[in-house]
């Protein structure tokens, strides 16, 4: 998965720093490994603001204005609070996209409404987030690893459908 993080974050770089937009991300149960990711590759300075870890519902609350009262009523672990996580950070780190995730890793803290394996990624600018849940437990390491991929290439996916790029033939 390594190698195939590396092609992902390599083409986000090219696609961002060519039209010069920047991205964030803000994590919870990936814990950074979204931003580290990123930054892996040579140049990302040039297009990544950086990341905000926030594991605590307290650190949502402040620094990504996630709505308490959805975190009372539906937990962090619900596609309203990717979506505000997207927004937050965007706003708090002044980029124009960002990555989010929230979720149960594993191994334990699940429940029967979240079981482990439950995780919400969201991704792309303050005016347009999408989001997707992956439901599937293979133990902590790999539903990072997953959540991670996954993560980037929505957002490429989101990116490119958004900013569609001239092909050499057309210029």
């Amino acid at each position: 998965m390594e190698l195939q993080s590396k092609i992902l974050s390599k083409e986000i770089l090219h696609h961002l720093y060519a039209n010069g937009k920047t991205l964030g991300t803000a994590e919870s149960c990936t814990g950074g490994r979204i931003a580290e990711t990123i930054i892996a590759v040579p140049g990302a300075s040039n297009y990544f603001k950086g990341g905000i870890v926030c594991y605590s519902d307290d650190v949502k609350i402040r620094l990504l204005n996630v709505s308490e009262q959805v975190l009372a009523e539906k937990t962090a672990v619900c596609e309203e609070v990717a979506v505000e996580m997207v927004k937050g950070a965007c706003e708090t780190l002044g980029c124009d996209y960002a990555i989010a995730s929230t979720g149960i890793a594993g191994p334990g803290g699940g429940t029967p409404e979240n079981p482990v394996g439950t995780i919400w990624i969201g991704y792309g600018s303050k005016d347009e987030v999408r989001t997707l849940k992956l439901t599937e437990d293979q133990g902590r390491d790999i539903n990072l690893s997953v959540a991670t991929i996954e993560a980037l290439r929505l957002f490429l996916d989101f990116y490119k459908e958004k900013n569609p790029m001239v092909r050499d033939e057309e210029k």
